[in-house]
């Protein structure tokens, strides 16, 4: 199989939590890699990385990154107004891109419901389509890494998880198999034109994936339901309203069936995706304070 050894593979969203795992991958793989962010002085990439300022909100500065390199891994960081002129430049520099998108095609209610950020990224599926980019498309579902964010602080300080809809299941994905997933297809020519939903291997309610990790740190963990009301009044100053409604319109409709679980993972990695369990364990000092 034709692996892209030269040239080099530009990685936008370098920083984030799965464009910094898969720039490691890609190095470890002996791909050269350029990331571009819009920080350079802070953005502490290893020292291989060939970094570029830019910013897609400012298509025109992509231009310098994308001289001379073979691929792009595309997260979409910036608002919608520039995403033709980023595909636009994409289109003319560059042989194919791996976009990461979300399971907005995917027929389960938890995927279905009305979400601006799904509506953005099937204009950017479809602007990628128009320009003839060859292309692979990877649809993560929940992160497991979600859990960090919701329920770490309250875990740390000993108190109840208090959270709407606790019967809604999800297959949480771990974000370094999206990010192995991502590193393999953007190496190797066999998975151009894929479009590949990416998920954990099992189904779990919110309340037992607090269970798993009340297990893994060896106590139990309170959960306490919430109504729609009181999480929009507990989220008001930390995340946006319309992020607010998308959730738990997305968390309403799911409850009372299994989640939507694929084997992408395994059938891209040949390896089986790494459980919510193994998620936990290994990042259980972030649920006791140390991380």
């Amino acid at each position: 199989m034709h692996q892209i050894d030269t040239p080099p593979v530009l990685v936008t969203g370098a920083t984030g939590r799965v464009g910094r795992l898969v720039v490691g991958l890609l190095l470890d793989a002996g791909v050269p890699v350029r990331a571009l962010v819009r920080r350079p002085e802070t953005a502490t990439l290893p020292a291989q990385v060939e970094v570029f300022a830019g910013d897609l909100a400012a298509p025109e500065s992509l231009d310098p990154a994308l001289t001379g390199a073979g691929a792009v891994f595309l997260v979409w960081t910036a608002p919608p107004p520039t995403a033709a002129a980023v595909v636009e430049r994409l289109a003319a520099h560059v042989r194919r891109v791996v976009f990461l998108s979300s399971p907005h095609r995917t027929p389960h209610p938890l995927f279905q419901q009305p979400n601006p950020l799904a509506a953005l990224h099937a204009e950017i599926e479809r602007l990628i389509a128009s320009a003839g980019l060859p292309s692979t498309i990877l649809r993560p579902g929940m992160f497991a890494s979600n859990a960090l964010a919701w329920w770490a602080p309250a875990i740390r300080s000993g108190e109840a998880v208090r959270w709407p809809y606790g019967a809604a299941a999800s297959a949480p994905v771990d974000d370094r198999d999206i990010a192995a997933v991502a590193a393999r297809t953007l190496r190797q020519d066999a998975y151009v034109g894929g479009d590949h939903v990416l998920t954990g291997p099992a189904s779990l309610t919110q309340a037992a994936q607090v269970d798993v990790i009340g297990d893994v740190l060896g106590r139990r963990i309170a959960y306490e339901e919430l109504t729609p009301d009181e999480f929009r009044s507990l989220s008001q100053g930390r995340a946006p309203g319309s992020a607010v409604d998308m959730l738990l319109d997305a968390w309403s409709a799911a409850v009372g069936q299994p989640a939507y679980v694929s084997t992408a993972v395994a059938d891209i990695l040949g390896r089986a995706p790494r459980t919510f369990r193994q998620w936990a364990v290994d990042h259980a000092a972030a649920f006791t304070g140390g991380a």
